[in-house]
């Protein structure tokens, strides 16, 4: 009787910037592409909806390392509001709850979007993420559960209306981490004195990444496996927004153990509260300047 031969797992480290397909979780996609990789270990920088389509940054190997800081960076979401209908969900996958025959104006949304501009307070939607006591609040509500969702501050920079009809109206919103589309949308259709729900939705950008940087899981299954090697990002590009540690031989060898390097140099900083190690151009650790010397608080291990 033949055995299957088990699939070889490689140590691969990189940024593979996704363009995440419709009816696909965030998690679904984490697996299909450390699976194209043969990838030992994976992450991605920020759920997506199933239902939305766009920029899912997935890091395989060390690049896990530096989730946080594209996490937690600015997003942009492309998105349409359809009028007329609420839903349980907030967009198209749930049940219609209530309806109303009121469509807002042009003119009426524009006056509206400076409230939702800057410091918003809004309630998550039910399906959502949210662990409340321990459970995800989208199990509890799919078991037919009451969530009692906290309100949250979010902070909104910029929404920008970019067509409107009296079915459907788009929208571009630039927004900080935690910022839920759904709640927006729900929450003008309120203020305007109507139902609506969001019947479309893309994310733009995550951090430094945008839809220009984005491959597709297709694009990737047509290319051979040391082809799609060079589809990875550098773990630098995650960073890039902090400032580079440049270290020679011997202090990167001091950084791998775990020890602090002591900068040399005219233009050495003494005192950095976030940074990043690099070795010719490669990643050695995350850490700080402290008193002149590197201190690693993550070190990368060489690939």
């Amino acid at each position: 009787m033949m055995t299957q031969l088990k699939r070889v797992k490689r140590p691969i480290s990189g940024w593979l910037i996704l363009n995440k397909p419709y009816d696909m979780t965030s998690t679904q996609a984490v697996g299909k592409i450390k699976w194209l990789y043969s990838a030992k270990k994976g992450g991605h920088a920020g759920t997506l909806d199933p239902l939305a389509t766009g920029i899912l940054p997935i890091a395989l190997g060390e690049a896990t390392k530096t989730v946080p800081y594209v996490q937690d960076g600015i997003k942009i979401y492309e998105f349409d509001l359809k009028w007329g209908s609420a839903t349980t969900t907030d967009d198209i996958e749930g049940e219609v709850v209530a309806t109303s025959d009121v469509r807002p104006s042009k003119g009426e949304l524009e006056a509206v979007l400076p409230q939702f501009t800057g410091t918003v307070t809004q309630i998550p939607p039910a399906f959502s993420a949210i662990k409340i006591n321990g459970e995800r609040a989208y199990d509890l509500a799919r078991a037919g559960e009451k969530v009692d969702m906290p309100p949250r501050d979010v902070q909104i920079e910029a929404f920008e209306l970019v067509s409107h009809s009296d079915d459907v109206s788009a929208f571009r919103v630039t927004c900080q981490k935690g910022t839920y589309v759904r709640a927006l949308a729900r929450d003008i259709a309120e203020q305007l004195g109507t139902k609506g729900h969001v019947s479309r939705l893309h994310r733009a950008a995550v951090g430094p990444f945008t839809d220009e940087d984005a491959t597709s899981i297709d694009e990737i299954e047509a290319l051979e496996l040391a082809e799609r090697d060079l589809e990875l990002r550098s773990l630098n590009d995650a960073v890039a927004h902090l400032e580079e540690i440049s270290l020679d031989e011997r202090q990167a060898q001091l950084v791998r153990m775990g020890n602090p390097a002591l900068l040399i140099g005219k233009n050495a900083p003494i005192s950095v509260e976030e940074a990043y190690a690099t070795h010719k151009g490669e990643m050695v650790a995350l850490g700080f300047v402290e008193k002149g010397q590197f201190k690693p608080s993550r070190v990368i291990v060489a690939g």
